[in-house]
């Protein structure tokens, strides 16, 4: 069913809705006659199963439902390694791993929280695993946690994973607001750069370090030091440590020029996904 937003840009709604059910799709779909069994799979560049990641997804929607109608949930301190044993924690405690229920789960509880956000006033200030935010980000932030992992569930099974360039643009305001909660220390420590990164046929942002502290803007630098080109959905995947820069240079869908161009493959580096 189709509905218009009046908290959530209606494009961030449906891409929502559209990619819980994607996901959901992915889970229902039999790979054989041992369809069944594929919530054992491994998923790959990650220690869980199908069955684990799409418990997980089903928990963080029903979080994010939770978060998005005015409730406070703690978990964990925001850095990387304190959001993975808050969700080991999370799994340990949920039995359900048969994919075709988990399936049901991430749907529903994604329309629980585009339900719950439209309560929300939209200047709202909300507390979320990654800091505050207002409900417009919380959504950009479901969206990319949904993609994230909808490419690993898809990549397990051989399904068509459901990243594009539109859904990856609508991720661009939890992305900027994350980046410097996100940023490794040892990474950046003593580093002074500034970067243009550019998606090909869509929209640009700065990122400038000094001195290891880092700031990102809604528009690029003048002067950058370095910039960086990639396509949509590469540029997500580098971003949540999907893929490796090296391979997608190789294949063109990332470029980068400037006084400094060594930087870019260096760029993803520079952050930890959490």
């Amino acid at each position: 069913m189709q509905r218009t937003s009046g908290v959530l840009p209606g494009e961030l709604a449906e891409a929502i809705r559209a990619t819980a059910d994607d996901i959901a799709e992915v889970l229902r779909a039999p790979r054989d006659a041992d369809a069944g069994l594929h919530g054992g799979l491994s998923v790959p560049r990650s220690t869980w199963t199908v069955g684990e990641a799409a418990a997980h997804l089903a928990q963080a929607n029903a979080l994010m439902a939770e978060i998005a109608d005015g409730h406070e949930r703690p978990y964990g301190d925001g850095t990387p390694g304190s959001l993975a044993e808050a969700n080991e924690r999370a799994l340990a405690s949920f039995a359900e791993r048969d994919p075709a229920p988990l399936a049901d789960m991430i749907a529903a509880q994604a329309e629980a929280f585009l339900v719950a956000v439209e309560r929300r006033d939209p200047a709202q200030v909300l507390t979320t695993p990654l800091g505050t935010m207002s409900p417009a980000v919380l959504g950009s932030y479901l969206l990319t946690h949904m993609l994230g992992h909808g490419y690993d569930l898809a990549l397990a099974l051989g399904r068509p994973h459901m990243l594009d360039a539109r859904r990856v643009v609508l991720t661009l305001p939890f992305m900027l607001a994350a980046m410097p909660k996100v940023a490794d220390p040892a990474a950046v420590a003593g580093l002074t750069a500034r970067f243009a990164v550019r998606l090909r046929g869509g929209p640009a942002f700065g990122v400038t370090i000094t001195d290891g502290e880092v700031r990102v803007d809604h528009e690029p630098p003048a002067r950058p030091d370095c910039t960086v080109l990639t396509e949509p959905v590469a540029f997500l995947l580098l971003a949540l440590g999907r893929i490796d820069p090296w391979p997608v240079i190789a294949r063109g869908k990332a470029l980068g020029w400037g006084r400094k161009p060594w930087l870019a493959p260096r760029f993803p580096r520079l952050f930890r996904a959490p």
